[in-house]
C-alpha cells in the first residue's frame, strides 16, 4: 500500500494576545501545520506531481524547500550548527519524487522540531551575522521571515492542492 501523508490537527494561531514571543512561535507553527496539512491525505505520487502547467512547483517540493530553509535558518544561523546542505543547492523543487515523499516529510517535521529546539530561550533581539550582506539579522526578523516564508508557499500549495484533487479550503 502506498504512503499517504498523515492528517494534521491544525487549530487557531495560538495566543490570539499575549507575549510578541509567544505570538510569534504561535504564527509560525501555525503555518507550519497548515503546510502539513495542506498535503495531508495525499500519496507521495500526489505530493510529487507538478499540478501547474510550466511550473516546477509541487507540494513535496515545497516540504524539501521549507525543510531546508528551517535548517539554514534555525539550525545554522542561530543554533551555530555547522550542517550539510539537505538536498543540493536548487534541485529541492527539481529532484522531488514521490518515493522519497516518506522521508522528505519525515525530514520536514525533524527539522520544525530540531528549529524549536533552536530557537527556545534564545531571545528575539540576538543578532546573527549574514555573511554576503554585511549585517546582522535578529531572532525577531528570522521568525517573520520564516511566518512570510510558508505564508507564501501556503498560497503555493492552496493551487497545487487544487490541482492535484480538486480540495479547496485545506
Amino acid at each position: 500500500m502506498a504512503w499517504t501523508a498523515p492528517q494534521v490537527e491544525r487549530g487557531y494561531a495560538e495566543p490570539l494576545a499575549g507575549g510578541e514571543r509567544a505570538v510569534l512561535d504561535g504564527w509560525l507553527d501555525w503555518h507550519r501545520t497548515t503546510l502539513l496539512h495542506k498535503c495531508a491525505g495525499l500519496t507521495g505520487e500526489q505530493l510529487a506531481l507538478r499540478a501547474i502547467p510550466a511550473s516546477n512547483l509541487s507540494l513535496l517540493g515545497l516540504l524539501r524547500h521549507v525543510a531546508e530553509v528551517e535548517r539554514m535558518w534555525f539550525r545554522r544561523k542561530v543554533g551555530g550548527e555547522n550542517l550539510p546542505e539537505l538536498y543540493p543547492a536548487g534541485v529541492d523543487f527539481d529532484d522531488a519524487d514521490g518515493a522519497s515523499a516518506e522521508a522528505d516529510y519525515a525530514t520536514l517535521v525533524g527539522e520544525m522540531a530540531a528549529s524549536r529546539a533552536a530557537a527556545a530561550g534564545v531571545a528575539l533581539d540576538t543578532e546573527f551575522a549574514m555573511e554576503g550582506w554585511g549585517r546582522q539579522v535578529s531572532l525577531r526578523w528570522i521568525h517573520v521571515h520564516l511566518i512570510e516564508e510558508y505564508a507564501r508557499h501556503n498560497g503555493h500549495a492552496d493551487l497545487l492542492r487544487q490541482n492535484v484533487d480538486g480540495a479547496t479550503g485545506v
